[in-house]
């Protein structure tokens, strides 16, 4: 905790859980609570569960340049969005190299919210900022809980009408509980799930809430660990952990193509200006890795860190696991030779365990993604 400097106003009931509040981008973060994951996972996948996901960096940015700063930082063309949408994107260097995701959300005619993971996204729109007509506000008492699973939309159905009618990736104005908020139907899960945006005085009521209200629809707090048992399924990265900034290459500076990480399909159509665009296209045909799925042998979720081999030569690493009691499944998501990532390849896990596994193409879960795009 000694680097936390931001603190979620839902800190004390974080505690009473059982939570430790270790540290994530700088403010205390309910990574375990005294409760089972397990049982987190299951609550998304089968009814809902809510998740404090205020460490990530909500930043506005207003002004008649906003819109052509984001657009050059980022992967996506900024212009496509309207009041109400939202869009996931990449940020690179000038390398061409992946440094954050974020998703943008269009406020206003000149306004924009973007909220940021790890990555140095945010610092870089900041010095791009300096010397534009862009007010920049880092807003920490806007703070966010994600309700996420298929019971999500029945719990809200009952406190905001018009909730069914939001498409994926749109977001809306309206109170809950009698607290003005902004709902966007994201989230980090793979499930349908909503975001709700509070101010940090409204959000101990809002959490407090939703739990007892939604308590008979099976709605439970969830820690922030679970997103990682989830993401696994749903092939969900998490900067920096599956990158080569945590799993360097020997003779080579950190950074990952989109080539490599699977992210390509955030470039906009035929977008070119924006930043690391040349060396983005250039790079494409020499991915070193690629990002993967290995589905294992047994009933254990393998390391972060364990290796993967294949005719008796390490192929690979696993960056994030997991073990499903749902489908009773051990599941990862890795870094593998370009030439490993085809479905059935036989591989063998070592480190914290043994075992026979093969090479299983991403998603694991819902892989036509139908469940987090469903209408009604």
């Amino acid at each position: 905790m000694a680097n936390s400097w931001r603190i979620s106003a839902l800190r004390e009931r974080h505690l009473a859980l059982g939570s430790q509040l270790e540290d994530w981008n700088g403010m205390g973060t309910a990574w375990t609570y005294a409760s089972d994951l397990a049982d987190h996972h299951e609550a998304i996948r089968t009814r809902a569960g809510l998740m404090d996901v205020s460490g990530l960096k909500k930043v506005h940015y207003v002004g008649p340049h906003a819109e052509s700063l984001l657009d050059h930082a980022t992967t996506r063309d900024i212009s496509k969005l309207y009041p109400g949408k939202s869009v996931y994107a990449c940020m690179l260097d000038e390398d061409g190299k992946f440094i954050d995701d974020c998703i943008v959300y269009r406020t206003g005619p000149n306004a924009f919210m973007v909220v940021h993971g790890a990555g140095s996204g945010h610092e870089v729109l900041i010095r791009s900022a300096q010397g534009r007509q862009v007010a920049v506000l880092f807003d920490d008492d806007l703070h966010d809980l994600s309700l996420q699973g298929p019971k999500a939309v029945d719990f809200l159905a009952e406190h905001v009408p018009s909730i069914r009618d939001l498409p994926y990736f749109h977001h809306m104005e309206t109170k809950l509980f009698d607290r003005p908020v902004m709902i966007s139907r994201t989230g980090y899960t793979g499930e349908r799930g909503y975001e709700i945006f509070c101010k940090a005085a409204d959000a101990p009521a809002i959490w407090d809430g939703i739990l007892a209200k939604g308590k008979d629809l099976g709605i439970i707090p969830c820690a922030f660990t679970a997103l990682d048992w989830l993401r696994v399924e749903s092939y969900l990265l998490f900067f920096p952990y599956d990158n080569s900034q945590m799993y360097p290459f020997a003779d080579q500076k950190a950074g990952d193509t989109l080539w490599e990480l699977g992210l390509d399909f955030t470039v906009s159509p035929g977008k070119q200006d924006f930043r690391g665009a040349g060396e983005h296209y250039r790079l494409k045909g020499q991915e070193r890795f690629k990002i993967f799925g290995v589905l294992l042998d047994g009933h254990v979720a393998a390391q972060n860190g364990d290796t993967l081999w294949h005719d008796g030569r390490q192929v690979g690493v696993i960056t994030c696991a997991m073990y499903s009691r749902l489908t009773e499944r051990s599941m990862a998501i890795a870094r593998v030779e370009p030439q490993i990532a085809e479905q059935g390849v036989p591989l063998d896990v070592r480190g914290s365990l043994s075992v026979k596994a093969i090479a299983h193409t991403l998603p694991f879960d819902d892989p036509e993604k139908k469940k987090r795009t469903a209408k009604g």
